[in-house]
């Protein structure tokens, strides 16, 4: 019962956010977002803008600055160079996933999926998504685990969900 209230919860709270942004590209959401610039200048430097402006539909799990904060000194500075593209492709594309999964969706795939889903991103990789608390949690390959802070910021070409933490991919 627990479970469902905060998944309504979570549903409800995403219904806020839900149409505002339609005629904006996920990336026209995140240039806008203060929270968002150190993914906006990673996605510049990997030359994702294009891709991410295009048709879609993208579903994003956007890190805000402070998720890239908990990053080991000098991982970002290190990433944005451009010897380190392909990496920094490989952990961009880790947070995008094929296809709009608003917050009902996730919520009802956790559910039917009996507590937890894996989703495919454009990497290659997987992400594991889960409910605790209420609140969806990814977790990555290599165990690392982020929450959804904020949901269903709705473009013409998807969606973006917001996240306390990076994921990477193996």
């Amino acid at each position: 019962m627990k479970i469902k209230f905060f998944a309504i919860a979570f549903i409800a709270l995403s219904s806020v956010f839900s149409t505002a942004n339609a005629q904006k590209t996920v990336v026209d959401i995140a240039v806008g977002s203060k929270d968002h610039s150190t993914l906006v200048a990673a996605v510049k430097a990997a030359g994702l803008v294009e891709t991410l402006q295009s048709a879609g539909p993208f579903t994003v799990f956007a890190p805000v600055n402070a998720a890239f904060g908990k990053l080991p000194a000098g991982t970002v500075e290190s990433l944005l160079k451009p010897e380190n593209k392909a990496t920094l492709v490989k952990v961009l594309t880790y947070h995008v996933v094929a296809g709009n999964l608003d917050a009902a969706a996730v919520v009802k795939a956790i559910t039917d999926g009996g507590g937890k889903v894996t989703v495919k991103t454009v990497s290659g990789g997987s992400l594991t998504a889960s409910l605790k608390d209420g609140k969806v949690i990814l977790t990555d390959e290599n165990g690392g685990v982020s929450t959804v802070v904020a949901t269903d910021l709705k473009a013409g070409n998807g969606v973006i969900h917001v996240i306390d933490s990076v994921v990477l991919p193996k």
